[in-house]
């Protein structure tokens, strides 16, 4: 068996590109792939909270709130997307609610690597 570790654990240094202009102090959601800005009222795309103030299209550094994980994809996931686990420890994609166990960060075809954040 292979050793793993999570690329990130919570309150990490988190380091995204921006798609809005971001405030440092502020809560941060995934907003495509491999991008975050302010998070919308209730959103369940949460991440973390911004480190200082960013335009937009810059790198925003941000602390995370859980550890983020690469996984393979079981069938297409899109970014921002709630992932429950799937056959063989695969992720795939699922609407919000019971049996969740993160957020997608990235987009990925079926089979391919998913970068994702425990909720």
């Amino acid at each position: 068996m292979a050793d793993y570790a999570p690329l990130y654990m919570p309150g990490d240094a988190i380091t995204g590109v921006t798609s809005g202009a971001v405030t440092g102090g502020r809560q941060l959601m995934v907003s495509g792939n491999g991008t975050v800005a302010h998070a919308a009222a209730d959103s369940n795309a949460v991440v973390g909270t911004a480190a200082h103030d960013a335009g937009s299209g810059t790198n925003v550094t941000y602390h995370g709130r859980g550890q983020v994980h690469i996984s393979v994809a079981s069938g297409a996931i899109t970014a921002a997307a709630r992932v429950n686990a799937a056959a063989n420890g695969t992720v795939a994609s699922a609407a919000a609610g019971l049996g969740n166990i993160g957020i997608a960060m990235t987009t990925a075809a079926d089979g391919a690597l998913v970068t994702w954040m425990e909720c």
